[in-house]
């Protein structure tokens, strides 16, 4: 599961794309939801990690 968690940004990065385009903004008006995506994704991987981590037997 750990192995996979490097989709999760991608594919949240690809659909904010998207969406910027599809609603006609630029990539700068969109750059902050970038930084959120990847920041949030650090947060869910670094989670993830930590509780591995606590419940290895």
């Amino acid at each position: 599961m750990i192995a996979r968690l490097f989709l999760i940004p991608i594919l949240l990065s690809l659909l904010w794309y998207l969406y910027l385009q599809v609603n006609g903004y630029s990539l700068k008006k969109g750059q902050q939801g970038f930084i959120y995506i990847f920041t949030g994704s650090g947060a869910l991987l670094v989670f993830m990690l930590v509780m591995l981590w606590l419940t290895q037997p």
